[in-house]
Formats: structure tokens, sequence, C-alpha cells
């Protein structure tokens, strides 16, 4: 849990935005519960009075870390203070209990307890609290363990003088790095420690360093795949992901060994079958592409299979896999209509959710799918893996549901283990975004809000296509990686001419962009094909949509959002546009989807309005720092810019120039397709 990481100055800015406690409050609602009264008066006064000290000591850029409790401790501390030391230059953090105790009486029955006016029960020493935090975080299972950091802390009490809290620094009372205790009698004492122990600048590197070590900013998939080439470990798996890998593990065991040498999860004899379900960025392939490696590095026989084109292609390009080796482990779900023989020990699938009726195999003459396409790939292995995320389906013929799983697994005999992902690895680890775009797009019971920047997001609003175009550019230019998308608003023409020329399909006044290539060739100027527009340089220039973007992530994506989902009088309009062929080109003669397995009058009306908002939650979901978003319909682009504010808090834009070296990933450079015979340990190293 995290519930904000700002620097003293932003926090104070966004305090001025009377945005700080409704972030804060809806925050601790999504992992506590409503926050009480107490709660909302101690964030509006402690934290705005430590954020005013740090800058009084001339520490205004240190970042605070507010209600900060990584996987395995067992309290939050209010908010941890990160840098580095100035004399020492290693990571610095001081941990900080912030109290508005007017006094406190010792508790006769247990010297350790005090009783505090207005609380109903004994409280203990703030010290022992935050002892318990620092003992964790240095410890074994810790994420500074083995470190060489500086750590302490302290409890300030902002509200008080030292004779009305005497009992707290009795001979008693605790001792070691986080003892000490601040009045508004020793606050200059405190300023002049606070400059002592964390330097004015580095603050922001050594964040983000934390922030990976405690899971909040993970790598992007085709980055970690990249980066572990030939080891087994690709992903560090944690807590909900940790706990699904290893009861797949045991299960794996259990049905290709010896069933005595791990437990049975399910109720079957032979075959298992897993569903795990989860939002966009909640680590379902992290954990299928882990449990991959591990069970190949085995030497099991298994595969991995999706149903989107895009994330195949972009996974073999990226990281360089030869065909027949890529073919020999990656498939798609329509592969499956012979099943393999013997059967794999292991399928892993993959955005199930775009699951079809049946498999269908374009080549005419080759076999077709006669059962469901579920059905072809419980036949296909002993143990299977369905990852799906219902909120991503965005086609009226994806059926893959978690009870179409459960109905052909219990065909069957099996009870499938079934698991929910909560936690959040995209977007920068961001629940705050997730849950914004959850209610901004009426996917979620909650009514659209105004944005509240967390630190770990960043949303801006573009005036017009071309200061949108500029941002991301100028981004990409520096050397982060991304992309602009759009609504599938515009009609798509096929490549003209024998060279393949695009037209700019995609006309908003005088801005005039291609969609990336309809073609599984590529076009001309170097244009790659749709399925590789996301990871090939040549591929900026052109917009892509939500079939060649799912899957995929980058650090700054623009989202253009056309007229198929219109705000009108306070809700959200979805309209079916029309096109006329003119000189052989598709163009607009009403506004709204063109996307024309949407639009086909087979599909219902609400239907049609599920895939076009699902189709924005992944637009909106791609990047991973920062997404600039901009309306072609007038109405709603004044609608969006009310709740997603003006960029007043430079310090929050995570441009590559204000981003900390550690935080600067570099678009790495393609990989060299491996030789097919290459063997690493009697096997071929896929990752």
């Amino acid at each position: 849990m995290l519930l904000l990481k700002l620097s003293a100055t932003d926090l104070l800015t966004l305090d001025r935005r009377d945005r700080l406690v409704p972030h804060l409050a809806a925050r601790w609602k999504r992992f506590r519960g409503p926050a009480s009264q107490g709660e909302r008066e101690a964030w509006a006064e402690s934290l705005i009075e430590l954020a005013k000290e740090l800058v009084a000591a001339e520490r205004g850029d240190v970042q605070m870390l507010v209600e900060c409790l990584p996987t395995g401790a067992d309290a939050p501390v209010d908010v941890m203070l990160v840098g580095r030391h100035p004399t020492s230059g290693a990571d610095s953090f001081q941990l900080i209990e912030l109290k508005r105790w007017s006094s406190v009486t010792r508790l006769e029955a247990d010297a350790a307890e005090f009783i505090v006016p207005g609380m109903e029960e004994p409280k203990p020493h703030p010290a022992a609290q935050l002892s318990r935090f620092h003992d964790f975080l240095m410890g074994e299972k810790g994420p500074l363990r083995g470190l060489s950091v500086e750590c302490g802390g302290f409890t300030y009490l902002h509200q008080t003088r030292d004779e009305a809290v005497q009992p707290l620094f009795g001979p008693d009372a605790p001792t070691g790095p986080c003892a000490r205790c601040y009045t508004l009698d020793s606050r200059e004492e405190m300023l002049r420690d606070l400059r002592e122990q964390i330097a004015a600048e580095g603050s922001a590197t050594v964040a983000e360093r934390f922030l990976q070590r405690i899971g909040v900013r993970n790598s992007p998939l085709l980055e970690a795949m990249n980066n572990s080439r030939g080891e087994d470990t690709v992903f560090t798996l944690r807590g909900q992901q940790s706990r699904v890998a290893q009861d797949v593990r045991d299960a794996v065991t259990s049905v290709t060994g010896d069933p005595s040498t791990a437990p049975v999860l399910t109720d079957v004899r032979h075959d298992a079958v897993f569903i795990v379900t989860g939002g966009a960025g909640s680590g379902k392939s992290a954990i299928g592409l882990q449990l991959m490696a591990e069970f190949q590095a085995k030497g099991l026989s298994v595969q991995y299979a999706s149903g989107s084109r895009a994330f195949n292609a972009a996974m073999q390009d990226h990281v360089g896999y030869g065909d027949r080796a890529f073919q020999s482990y990656f498939r798609y779900f329509s592969s499956y209509i012979t099943p393999p023989e013997p059967r794999l020990d292991v399928l892993i699938c993959d955005e199930a959710h775009r699951l079809r009726e049946r498999s269908t195999n374009p080549r005419p003459w080759m076999p077709q799918g006669t059962q469901p396409q579920v059905d072809d790939l419980l036949d296909a292995a002993r143990v299977t893996v369905f990852l799906l995320d219902a909120g991503q389906s965005v086609r009226p013929k994806e059926v893959g549901t978690v009870q179409l799983i459960e109905e052909a697994a219990g065909r069957r005999g099996i009870r499938p283990a079934r698991y929910r992902l909560q936690e959040q690895f995209r977007c920068g680890g961001s629940e705050t975004f997730r849950n914004w775009v959850h209610a901004l797009l009426g996917l979620s019971q909650e009514k659209p809000y105004a944005w509240r920047p967390d630190g770990l997001m960043h949303v801006e609003m573009a005036d017009s296509p071309e200061e949108l175009e500029r941002i991301v550019r100028t981004e990409y230019h520096a050397g982060a990686s991304a992309r602009m998308v759009a609504g599938y608003s515009w009609p798509w023409n096929k490549p003209v001419g024998p060279e393949k020329h695009l037209e700019d399909d995609v006309r908003i006044g005088s801005w005039h962009r291609p969609w990336n290539a309809d073609s599984k060739s590529g076009c001309a100027n170097g244009v790659p094909p749709s399925r590789l527009w996301g990871v090939r340089d040549e591929g900026f220039d052109q917009l892509g949509c939500v079939y060649t973007s799912q899957g995929l992530e980058w650090d700054w994506c623009g989202v253009i959002v056309g007229e198929d989902m219109v705000w009108r009088n306070n809700r959200w309009v979805f309209q079916r546009g029309k096109a006329k062929r003119e000189n052989g080109l598709l163009r607009i003669v009403t506004p709204g989807s063109h996307d024309p397995k949407v639009i086909a009058s087979t599909v219902d009306e609400e239907s049609f309005k599920a895939c076009v908002r699902n189709a924005y939650h992944v637009l909106f979901t791609r990047a991973s720092r920062a997404v600039v978003v901009h309306s072609s319909d007038p109405d709603t682009q004044t609608y969006l810019k009310t709740l997603v504010g003006k960029v007043e808090i430079q310090g929050l834009r995570p441009t590559w120039l204000n981003l900390p070296e550690v935080a600067r990933r570099r678009r790495p450079p393609r990989q060299r397709k491996k030789n097919q015979s290459a063997k690493k340990n009697g096997q071929l190293g896929l990752f």
C-alpha cells in the first residue's frame, strides 16, 4: 500500500488545489475502507505541517511516501522520507510518525502504554511502531536487506510542548535509531537533524529505486524478458502473484510426477485448470511468462497461447526469437484445432477473454474447429492456466469468461482453482489512475471525478492533436518509449498501390495521420506491418488502435478520443459511424465508430457500448508513466479538461529530463534472432 509519493513542495501545491485530502481518502478507502473524520483531519494538518518543515529546512524536493506499507510489514508508517545522506552519500530513509496529541499520561497498569485525551484506548509509545517498521525494512525479508543504507526515524508532535508529553521522554522510553521525539520546543533541533540526515538533492533517484524494490515500479514485460535472457527468473512475483504461481507449480508437480510430492489443489485425478482474473496491469502476464520460463527450464512441455497477434509479434521481434523457436513455444488459441500428441504438460492461455466460440483456420483446406475453442485448449494440456480480464474484451465474438471456462472444465469433472489479482503493476503502479479511468468510462459504480495526482501516474490534456503529438514526440526522441493511439472513429483504408502507401485516415482539422499498416508485411517508407507497429521505431508516425496496442505498454501514450464516445447531457453517448468510398478511399459520412466488427447490425446496443468502453479502457492503460489526452469532439474535450485540470505541478510531470537516471529506461535495441538449433543445457534458452 502507498497512498502518495510527492516532494514536500508538490504536496503543498496539491493541497492548495484542494486535492490532497480527497485523493488520500479515495486511496484509503481502496485499502482500508472509508476514512474517518479523524484520519482526514490528521492528513490535512499533520502532513501539511511536516511538508512545511521540510521546506523550512531547505528540503522541499525530498520525496514523501505517505502511508507506505510494503508487503510483509504489519502496519504502515505515516511518512517515509527518502533521499541521500549528505555526508556518506548512501541512500537515507527517515521513518516518521505524526501525532496531534496534546498531552499524554502514563498508564499505571502498563508503563509501556499512555493515555491520550480524546482517544478511547491506551496508546503505545510511537517509537515502538517505528522500531518494528525499521526492523522489517532492514530484516531478512525486508526491501532494504543487505544494503548499505542510513535508516532511522522520529515522532513529530507538532501541536504540543515537551512538558505536556514528558512521559514519552522517561528513562524507560524506547531507544534505538527511531526513538527521537520532537515537539514545538525542539522544532529547530528537528530541522537541524533533517539537514544532517537527508541531502537537498538526489531524493527522486532514491525514491525510484525504493519503489522498484517494493514492487510499485515494475519493468515492462518486454524489457524484463529482454534483460533476463538465458535466465530462469524473468519476473520477481509478489503477493498474490507468488501464491498463484506456487499453486500452479504444486499442481504441475502432482500431475506430471509423483502425486505424493506436492499437494493436489483440485479435486481431479489427472488434469488441473487455473483461472486467474485481474485488471490491466495486475500482473497476469508476469505470472504466465515466469511459469513458462521455469517449466521450460525443467524440461516440461509447455506452450504460451495468446489471442493477440500484436503481443506475440512484439514478443518475437523485440526479444529476438527465431521463427521456429518462437512457434515451438508461443502459439495462438486457434493453433489447437488438432491437439498435440502427446498432450502438453502445461498450456498457459493469456488474454483468455479473447477466446472465440470456435477456432477457425484462415486456410480453408486445413482442419477447422468443430467444438468450442475452450475445449480445444483443455484437450491440449494436462494443466491449463487461463489469464483473463473481462474489461479488455473489445469484440462481440470474444466469449472468454470465468463462467465459460468453469462450465467447460466441469464437463470434464474438473473444478478449477480461481484467483483474482488486485494489485497494480502497470500505469506506474497507480491504483488511483486505474480507479479514475474506471469511473471516467463508467466501468465502476463511481461517477467520473476530477483527477488527483499521486506522483505515480501523470495525466494531462492537450488542446489540439498537434500539441498531443508534440508532447509525445518530444519524450520519444529524448529516449522514452512512446506511441499515439486513437479510438476506432475513422475508416481504415488498405495500403494504396504497389508501394503500399498509407493514407492519412485520421483527420482532425488540418492535422492528418495514418493508422498503423493494415497488412502482414511492411509498407512504403519502412512502415512496419501492423503486428510490429508497437515495437519498431518506424511505427511511431502512425496511430495505433485497440487491436494493435492490446498487451503492450509504453512510458508515454497519447490517446485521441474520437466521436464513437462523446459527452452529452451529463452522460456518455456512443455513436455508430458511416462511411462511403470517394475515389476508392473510405471517407466519413457520419461520425462515430468505424470498427466493422463492432458496428455490425448483429451487435446489439449494449454490446456495442461495452466494446467501445473496453476499447478506451485498453488505450488509457497502455502508459506506464504518463497519458496525454485529446478529444476530437469539442464538448467532450471541454468536459475532460474540467476533470483533468491544468498541469501546474511541473515536478510531477515525468518528462525524460525530470526523471532520475535510475528511472530512465531507454528503448532497448531489437535482438537478433537466435540460431534455431542453439541449445542451452539441453534446451532452448527462451528467456
